[in-house]
C-alpha cells in the first residue's frame, strides 16, 4: 500500500479521505492549504513520537474515545482504538492525515468522494456519514473544547 495515495474509507468516526499528504487532502476539499489537517495514529507510542502530551492531561487523553486533540506544538492527532474496524488499515501506515470526505462545509457526496480518491476501501458497514470526532485544544494548564 502506498501512503501517498488518497484513500476513501469508513473511519472510526465518519467517511474520510486519508493520505500522507495533507496538501492533497486540502486541495480535494477546496480549503486553504495552510489550514492544518488532523492525523490519525495507530498507538500511543506513535503519538509520543510526534508530540508531547502535557503531563496534566495524560489520563484524559488516554481515556478519551473518538476524540482529536490539538497539542501545544499545534499539531492535532487522534489515536484509533485497536478495537475499531478502522484500526487494521491505520496500523499498516502508523500515521496518516485524515479529513471528512466532502467539500468543506458541505455534506458527504459519495460520487464526489469516489471521484476524488485513488483507492476506495469497502467494508461490511458501507459508507455512513456520522458525527465527527470531538476536538480539544490542550496546553500545559488547560483544556479547551473546540468542537
Amino acid at each position: 500500500m502506498d501512503s501517498g495515495l488518497v484513500y476513501l474509507v469508513q473511519t472510526d468516526t465518519t467517511v474520510g479521505f486519508l493520505s500522507s499528504y495533507d496538501e492533497k487532502l486540502s486541495t480535494i476539499k477546496k480549503r486553504p492549504i495552510k489550514q492544518k489537517t488532523l492525523q490519525v495514529v495507530d498507538s500511543f507510542k506513535t503519538l509520543k513520537e510526534n508530540c508531547r502530551v502535557p503531563k496534566k492531561q495524560k489520563n484524559f487523553v488516554r481515556r478519551s474515545k473518538l476524540t482529536t486533540f490539538i497539542y501545544p506544538n499545534s499539531l492535532s492527532f487522534r489515536v484509533v482504538s485497536n478495537q475499531s474496524h478502522h484500526y487494521r488499515f491505520i496500523k499498516k501506515f502508523q500515521k496518516l492525515y485524515s479529513t471528512s470526505a466532502n467539500i468543506t462545509k458541505q455534506n458527504f457526496d459519495e460520487k464526489f468522494a469516489k471521484n476524488c480518491s485513488d483507492v476506495v476501501l469497502y467494508n461490511n458497514i458501507g459508507f455512513n456519514e456520522t458525527k465527527s470526532s470531538s476536538i480539544f485544544k490542550l496546553n500545559n494548564n488547560s483544556i479547551k473544547k473546540i468542537r
